[in-house]
C-alpha cells in the first residue's frame, strides 16, 4: 500500500511559479515510480511526468517540457513537481500517483489532488 497526499497548489499569476509537493508513504516506496498528472475542466487527464526514487526521470509531456521540473526528496519521502513560467492553460488539479516498477504506466495509487489557478 501506497499513501499520497499533494499540497502546494493555490492561485498564481501567469508567468508565475509554484511546488507542488508530493508526500508518499508506504513500506516498499523505492519499488514504485513516482508520476505528476493533471486533469482540467471538461478535458482529459494529462501526464506531466515522473521520477523513480534512484532519480531517473521519464520525458515530460511537450506541454511542460522547458518549464516543469520533477525531483525527489528520499529523506523525506517526497516527490516535487517545480512549476515555472505558468500559463492560464496549466490551471488544473495536479495529481501525484505511483506504479510498481515492474508495470511503470500502471499507476494505482493516487493522491486526492491539489488545485492550481494561473490567472491571466
Amino acid at each position: 500500500q501506497v499513501q499520497l497526499v499533494e499540497s502546494g497548489g493555490g492561485l498564481v499569476q501567469a508567468g508565475g511559479s509554484l511546488r507542488l509537493s508530493c508526500a508518499a508513504s508506504g513500506r516498499t516506496l523505492g519499488s514504485y515510480r513516482m508520476g505528476w498528472f493533471r486533469q482540467a475542466p471538461g478535458k482529459e487527464r494529462e501526464f506531466v511526468g515522473a521520477i523513480t526514487w534512484s532519480g531517473i526521470i521519464s520525458d515530460y509531456a511537450d506541454s511542460v517540457k522547458g518549464r516543469f521540473t520533477i525531483d525527489r526528496d528520499n529523506a523525506k519521502n517526497t516527490v516535487y513537481l517545480q512549476m515555472n513560467s505558468l500559463k492560464p492553460e496549466d490551471t488544473a488539479v495536479y495529481y501525484c500517483a505511483a506504479a510498481p516498477l515492474r508495470r511503470p504506466d500502471e499507476y494505482n495509487y493516487w493522491g486526492q489532488g491539489t488545485q492550481v489557478t494561473v490567472s491571466s
